[in-house]
């Protein structure tokens, strides 16, 4: 099988003949990133294949319209990053819940759920993570598990790059702390 560039994955969408082939393609490439992407942020396994299901009508449904400004890796990452972000604050509305209280749903999705097989090191390591703001846990998963560059990352997030350099070193002095105290 030809390895596309995104370029042509996306040229290859916009003719008719090839639309659904090519986005069997972008799905095939990018499928696993997303799910991992998303997983970070929802935790649950259930909620993350929800969210990149609609992550992925999403973005065939907006991949006409796509102009090229930024790279289809990055416009996937932020439709993703914001269909996460919204099922996180739906649930948070469903369970009347404030922005601070969903840590320990979270937390719990974390411990319970049969599709994570880590060990002690790695759950404490992700509730570390979980204990950051939300902007910060964003940055330091794209960062630190995905070796995203600060640019993208930026593109991702619509902010600044520099933004971004304090938001991961912040969160990484808090991750420290976080395992230093427990």
């Amino acid at each position: 099988m030809k390895d596309y560039t995104d370029s042509e994955l996306v040229q290859l969408f916009l003719d008719e003949k090839s639309r659904n082939n090519a986005f069997g393609l972008i799905v095939r490439k990018y499928q696993e990133k997303l799910y991992w992407h998303i997983r970070k942020i929802l935790i649950s396994h259930d909620d993350t294949d929800d969210v990149l299901q609609n992550t992925m009508i999403n973005a065939y449904n907006g991949l006409e319209n796509f102009r090229e400004d930024s790279s289809l890796y990055t416009w996937l990452y932020r439709i993703a990053t914001n269909e996460a972000l919204s099922a996180l604050k739906s649930k948070k509305r469903r369970l009347f819940m404030n922005l601070d209280d969903v840590r320990p749903l979270l937390e719990k999705s974390l411990t319970e759920d049969p599709y994570l097989n880590g060990d002690e090191i790695q759950i404490r390591l992700q509730k570390a993570i979980l204990a950051l703001p939300e902007k910060q846990r964003l940055v330091f998963n794209m960062k630190y598990f995905d070796d995203m560059k600060y640019e993208d990352i930026s593109e991702i997030l619509n902010t600044s790059v520099g933004a971004l350099k304090a938001s991961f070193h912040h969160a990484v002095k808090k991750i420290e702390k976080y395992l230093e105290e427990d």
